[in-house]
């Protein structure tokens, strides 16, 4: 049996950027970093970050390059691939990468995670349910069965949930 599975939380490094390939087909290329902690031998505490290039193709790549900015907090979930190629040197190039088949927005309303919009945009966005999710995103124009009170401002509603 083989498994090849990458899940990384972490923050967008840069804004993504998102392509067309010639067929039509959208991609987004971003980079996350996540931060490892750990306390060494004389009781200091130590941080390291590790940087992960990452890739999205389809719907999820355009969800991608709407909502997520540089310092986006962000789960992603897919598989680790390595693409080789040989420079203009001459020298073989290797990238590994993970190619993303979810992702979820970590970021709360406001803050740090680009132009939200909880009711156009579910979470979490997979690669394979996106003909599902695409048919199950309410509309901004339907009804809302929660009365809309300015003035309660504490009171958490199901429109603002992300997901």
């Amino acid at each position: 049996m083989n498994l090849n599975k990458a899940m990384i939380i972490g923050n967008l490094t840069r804004d993504p950027e998102v392509r067309t390939t010639p067929q039509g087909t959208s991609v987004a290329s971003f980079s996350v970093a996540t931060n490892f902690v750990w306390t060494d031998a004389s009781g200091q505490k130590q941080e390291r970050a590790e940087y992960h290039n990452v890739v999205a193709w389809r719907k999820l790549a355009e969800i991608i390059g709407q909502y997520l900015k540089k310092g986006s907090k962000v789960y992603i979930e897919g598989k680790l691939q390595t693409r080789d190629w040989t420079g203009q040197d001459g020298v073989k190039k290797y990238r590994t990468e993970i190619v993303a088949d979810n992702m979820i927005m970590l970021d709360s309303r406001g803050s740090g995670g680009g132009d939200y919009k909880p009711a156009a945009t579910p979470a979490p966005a997979k690669e394979t349910d996106l003909p599902t999710i695409e048919q199950e995103a309410p509309s901004e124009s339907a009804p809302s069965s929660a009365p809309s009170s300015d003035s309660d401002s504490d009171e958490i509603k199901l429109e603002d949930i992300p997901f």
